[in-house]
């Protein structure tokens, strides 16, 4: 397996003021699948993606990435990381922007100039590759932030709302790229408010609502029948709300 939670629970918030925002998630993500993980905001997806890259501590559980334990051994440098709003220094340009990246990941100056024209090219930033990232739209930050994500080609991508922000095009060809990524057996999570993404892109999918996970496993046997995952999806979220008030 790639990715496992073990009775995973957390609180965020201010001395005395603390919320628990997951509740003893366990999950399991195979290696060489895609697994969309879903939820409301505020169900916790941001927050199990910043436990899994270990930016954040659990309270109680068990986390390992590639079989390595999170927070206690390295394992980042197998993972490629794709924010809901990536972070770029804005004086840098496109290329120095990879090649930073790609110096910090460890990969060798003769690998990173073959890589990152090609990765560019792929995200229809070549023409853009000498500019400054200060002028990039949203559009071409998401797509750089997928490129930087993959400059060390590793083993699993971990992509929190990677179609965000994204117009018709940008999301079909980050759609095209993690297709293409499936079949060279990387492993990818990643969590989307789109469930149409979901539908095309998806083996397994975790369904998680106010941190506690309501379903993980297969995507026709969550849909139970029906063809609509967003009918599916909110009968979900409701049933969860009525049990629990009840």
């Amino acid at each position: 397996m790639s990715v496992l939670l073990e009775g995973v629970s957390k609180h965020l918030g201010a001395r005395g003021k603390k919320k628990q925002v997951l509740h003893d998630l366990s999950l399991v993500v195979e290696r060489g699948e895609v697994f969309g993980f879903l939820g409301p905001n505020g169900a916790g997806k941001s927050t199990t993606i910043k436990l899994l890259l270990n930016f954040i501590r659990p309270d109680s559980g068990r986390i390992t990435v590639l079989g390595r334990r999170v927070g206690a051994e390295e394992f980042r440098d197998r993972i490629g990381y794709l924010p809901e709003f990536p972070f770029f220094y804005d004086h840098l340009t496109a290329r120095e922007t990879l090649l930073l990246s790609g110096r910090l990941s460890g990969v060798s100056e003769p690998t990173l100039g073959e890589r990152i024209p090609l990765l560019l090219e792929r995200m229809n930033l070549a023409e853009a590759a000498n500019q400054r990232v200060k002028g990039f739209s949203k559009g071409m930050k998401q797509r750089l932030g997928v490129a930087n994500a993959l400059v060390h080609d590793p083993e699993v991508l971990i992509f929190d709302e990677p179609m965000s922000g994204m117009d018709p095009l940008g999301r079909h060809l980050i759609k095209t790229i993690m297709m293409e990524l499936r079949g060279l057996g990387k492993t990818i999570f990643f969590s989307s408010h789109i469930l149409s993404d979901i539908e095309a892109l998806c083996d397994r999918i975790g369904v998680i609502h106010k941190g506690r996970l309501l379903y993980a496993g297969g995507l026709q046997e969550f849909l139970q029948g029906t063809h609509d995952l967003e009918a599916r999806f909110v009968a979900a979220i409701n049933e969860a709300d009525h049990a629990h008030a009840a």
